[in-house]
């Protein structure tokens, strides 16, 4: 009786996780064939694409928020890299920071003691808050000293503490901002020395994400979510947006407010550009790169804020477009498609589980093993076949992004990946139970590095 039953559960999870399988390969496999039809035509019928003009006197400034709490060990050496690399005239970095976090604004003070175009921004509500409080904070203060100093400014962009931003980025956003509300550049994680697997994986699910995804996403007219880094907004839409907020246009209630922002900018018909424009001709193109958590518990608690902002609170703060756009309703139902993705590939893994069992106990028990139907063997070929071509595909970006070596190694990462995404779900779950309970949402964010310090700690000193 007890092997009858495990090889029946055995079969009936397989057929599950099979059907689920099979529909989310084949979502992805028509991704993959409208970015192959786009990339045919534009290959066989090339356009002029927009290159970054100067900017002309009077265009206007470029502001960077860069909120920071507990980023003593690297705002110090991200806003000194900042300063040295930006290939533009007119900019100035905020740095919002918090009363009870006095080492980060003893590390931005020292930057800002010594170069006017640092803002030291110190707010008044002890932290963490939400990232988009501390981004409110800044916003208030730009608004006050634009009145004070007269000066106009022309977009906004955002970066984090830990980012190694792009000579020429602020040029693209004068540029791009001429004809789009909002512009975002590509994300590019850098290869951790010390995690090829944790940190690894970020490289690969970017390279995809920020050549492909979004590309196909801008092509069918859908909301072009926001990174939270390398991107600006222009000033007159964030104007519009905080007049309908009541003067803050940053939601503080969201966990992921870079996210929300950029659906919101689109539902307003405002015009959210992918900005893929190489540093040189066949170069690779202007985008931001970091480090991204090299631990498993810190790449955990990252995706479980993700996947709470995104798949699940996400869907009940930003729900549907209003108007009838298919494109935009499949990209969203893409985004929050994890909160069925990931109970699917659980249960997967657990009939690997009941197959080995029940394989050895029919070994004991001297009898025939359980053997599947036909018509799912069928199935399971399919989705081997198209696992088969989405990691082909992934390698392929993460080639054009990495090289050979890390495309090799991406197909293993796949895994570590999954497992990363099965433990954040759990932690996600527990987070958006308590926001349905009314806790206020906080700022959970990881302890940063800065790839000027690979041989140093997290706070800077000297590794023994």
């Amino acid at each position: 009786m007890l092997i009858t039953a495990i090889d029946a559960i055995a079969r009936e999870a397989t057929l599950f996780a099979a059907i689920w399988f099979l529909v989310g390969g084949i979502d992805d496999l028509l991704v993959d064939l409208i970015y192959g039809g786009r990339w045919f035509n534009l290959r066989f019928r090339p356009r002029a694409s927009p290159e970054p003009a100067p900017v002309a006197d009077g265009d206007g400034r470029i502001v960077i928020f860069v909120a920071a709490w507990d980023e003593a060990c690297v705002i110090g050496q991200m806003l000194r890299a900042a300063l040295a690399r930006f290939e533009h005239d007119d900019y100035r970095i905020y740095v919002g920071t918090y009363p009870n976090d006095p080492a980060t604004i003893a590390a931005v003070a020292a930057v800002a003691g010594q170069d006017a175009r640092v803002r030291l921004v110190i707010g008044e509500v002890p932290g963490p808050t939400t990232k988009a409080g501390c981004l409110n904070t800044l916003w208030r203060t730009l608004v006050h000293d634009e009145a004070a100093e007269g000066f106009a400014t022309l977009g906004i962009a955002l970066h984090d503490a830990e980012d190694i931003v792009h000579p020429r980025e602020l040029a693209v956003y004068a540029a791009w901002l001429r004809h789009c509300a909002t512009v975002q550049l590509p994300v590019l994680p850098l290869p951790h020395p010390r995690s090829r697997f944790v940190a690894g994986h970020y490289c690969d699910e970017f390279a995809e994400q920020h050549a492909k995804t979004l590309v196909v996403r801008q092509a069918l007219g859908a909301g072009l979510p926001l990174a939270g880094v390398g991107c600006a907004i222009r000033r007159d839409v964030l104007g519009g947006i905080a007049d309908q907020r009541g003067g803050a246009p940053f939601d503080a209630t969201s966990l992921t407010e870079d996210y929300e922002l950029g659906l919101t900018i689109s539902a307003m018909g405002g015009k959210v550009c992918l900005a893929r424009v190489p540093e040189a001709p066949g170069g690779p193109p202007v985008a931001v790169r970091a480090w991204f958590p090299d631990s498993f518990d810190a790449a955990v608690r990252q995706k479980a804020r993700w996947l709470t902002g995104i798949a699940l609170a996400g869907w009940d703060r930003t729900g549907w477009r209003a108007t009838l756009n298919p494109g935009d309703h499949w990209m969203r139902m893409r985004d929050r498609r994890a909160t069925l993705a990931l109970p699917v590939l659980a249960i997967a893994y657990a009939t690997l589980l009941l197959w080995g069992a029940s394989a050895l106990l029919h070994l004991v028990a001297d009898t025939p093993a359980a053997a599947l139907d036909p018509r799912v063997q069928l199935l399971l070929w399919a989705n081997f076949a198209l696992l088969g071509w989405r990691l082909l595909v992934r390698a392929a970006f993460v080639r054009h992004a990495y090289g050979n070596r890390e495309a090799l190694w991406s197909v293993p990462r796949v895994l570590v990946g999954n497992a990363v995404a099965l433990f954040a779900a759990r932690r996600a779950i527990g987070l958006y139970a308590r926001i349905l309970l009314g806790a206020a949402p906080r700022w959970e964010k990881t302890a940063h590095e800065f790839p000027d310090l690979a041989g140093s700690d997290r706070c800077g000193q000297a590794a023994p």
